[in-house]
Formats: C-alpha cells, structure tokens, sequence
C-alpha cells in the first residue's frame, strides 16, 4: 500500500477505512470492529477515518472499545478525527439548529473528548469537519497550534475547505494544514459559507441572507414575515418594536467587529437597532436563508 507523507515522522494509507457507518451495523461489539480493522491491516490500509459527529457521536466510542480490548492495536493504525459540527441530535440534542463551531474553547473540548471516547493518549490527525462563517482564524489557529505542541495531536488539517479559507487558516497556525478532503461544491445560487462578512453585508438583500417583505398596494396590515423573519422572532426588535427590522450583520464573537445592525424594510433609510447575536442565533437565520439546515 502507497503512503502519504504528512510530517517527518507521520504518514498515512492512502486507501482509509471511514468510520462514518460503523454505528449502523448490527454488531459493534470491540471483537467485531477489531476483526474490520484487521482485514484492513491485511490489506496494508492502517489509517482509521473518524469524527465526532459520526454515528450520532457514538462511533469514536465504539473505536474506543475496540482498541481497549486490543491494547497493541492502536499501536499499528493512525486515527483521523474531525470536530466542529453541532447537530441536534446525540450529546447535542438540545441545540435549536445544526451549526459549526471552530472556537478554541470548543476545539480544545472537542479533542478531549475524542482522546476519551477513543481511549487513546494522542489523535494523529486532527481536521476541521466543515468551514465555519464565524471562524476566528487567530483563535482557531492559536488552538490548533497548542494542541499539537501539547501531543496531544500529530498533525492538523482541514475537510470541505475552499483553498481562499484553507490559505487563510494555514497562515495563522505554525504546523501547517493538510487539505485532506473537498468534496463538498456549494451551489452558485446559496450563499458561500465562507464567505466574508463584507461581502454578505453588502449583498445580503440580494443573496436570501435577508428576505424584504412586499406590500401588496392595497395592503394596509403589517407585511408577512419571509424566513429569516420568523427565524429572528426570538431577537429583539427595533424601536416601537418595528415589524420589518431584520439582522444584516455579524455575531458579537465574529473578528470582523462587533457591530450588529438591524436594518429596516420598511424604511431603508433608518437603522433601527444595533443588536447581539450570538452563534446560534446567526445560525438560525443562515438556515431559514438557505432553506435548509447547513451540511
């Protein structure tokens, strides 16, 4: 089997095993996943791809259990692993809405609960599951870097990345990134999730970040609410609490600056309120904006 060379001292197969589906067999029991991995070691495939999220949050768990019962065992394989998706479902079951979180604090909570889950004292591989709107590439980076100098991670890199936000998170962390996956290609008519805080402030209107209310001429009742509107219904309002006030600009953790302004469809000519969002709150507006939650 081929090797991908990552560092000095780390390489990987390049065939991977994905762990994505190992919760949905009808048997995780340690003895059968350890009999999986070691068809695959038959086959010269020693790299293992896992996530956080994947089985719900349980298949790391389920790794896990198969490398206490076989103490060698992860000795011969690498562990690949992901995190900063937050789904509603398993540990997160009380999140409003599917979201991504590349905060330190939660990178950094995030390893350590893979470390656990997977009982192993060091993740190979580390990636960054999805690209995040909201990512302070300083904090991600600063993260990324004391994770590695920690041991607690061999290496770093990111899944899904466009190349402008991968270049723009290798810049800031000292090991270096590995572009290990892209598959994801996001429709020209959807707003970018990467994209920068200018560009969707500029191009709200125009890109469903923002849905205008129409008025029918003869309509003299306040204007229906579009998507973005029932989903900012938990926000606070402008003065005289204003029916067309919807959010156009970023959270309050975002680097781009903490300025979080209402804009009003009634009157485009005011502003009526500055506001705070916080991540999940933007979340759930980027949702309703694309019609569907994010990947």
């Amino acid at each position: 089997m081929n090797r991908v060379t990552l560092t000095d001292d780390l390489s990987l197969s390049q065939l991977v095993y994905g762990m994505w589906r190992i919760g949905d067999d009808a048997d995780t029991s340690p003895a059968h996943v350890q009999a999986k991995i070691e068809a695959c070691l038959d086959q010269g495939i020693t790299t293992m791809d896992q996530a956080d999220i994947y089985g719900a949050y349980t298949a790391e768990g389920i790794l896990g259990a198969a490398l206490r019962a076989s103490p060698g065992l992860r000795d011969r394989i690498e562990i690949v692993t992901k995190c900063d998706i937050i789904a509603p479902i398993g540990k997160y079951a009380d999140a409003a809405c599917k979201h991504y979180d590349t905060s330190g604090d939660h990178i950094r909570a995030a390893v350590d609960t893979s470390l656990r889950d997977m009982g192993t004292d060091r993740i190979d591989l580390l990636l960054i599951h999805r690209p995040d709107p909201l990512m302070d590439p300083d904090d991600t980076g600063a993260a990324l870097d004391a994770l590695v100098a920690s041991g607690k991670v061999r290496a770093v890199g990111v899944s899904n990345f466009r190349p402008g936000t991968w270049n723009c998170c290798r810049d800031r962390c000292r090991p270096g990134l590995s572009p290990t996956r892209s598959r994801c290609r996001w429709p020209r008519s959807s707003p970018s999730p990467t994209a920068t805080w200018p560009f969707i402030s500029a191009a709200a209107t125009g890109h469903g970040l923002v849905a205008p209310r129409r008025r029918q001429p003869d309509d003299r009742s306040r204007p229906r609410r579009g998507r973005t509107g029932r989903a900012g219904g938990g926000i606070r309002r402008g003065p005289r609490g204003c029916g067309g006030c919807v959010p156009v600009a970023p959270p309050r953790d975002h680097p781009a600056g903490p300025g979080h302004q209402f804009a009003c469809t009634d009157r485009p000519d005011r502003r009526c309120r500055k506001v705070r969002l916080d991540r999940m709150q933007w979340f759930r507006l980027y949702q309703a904006a694309l019609g569907q939650e994010v990947p």
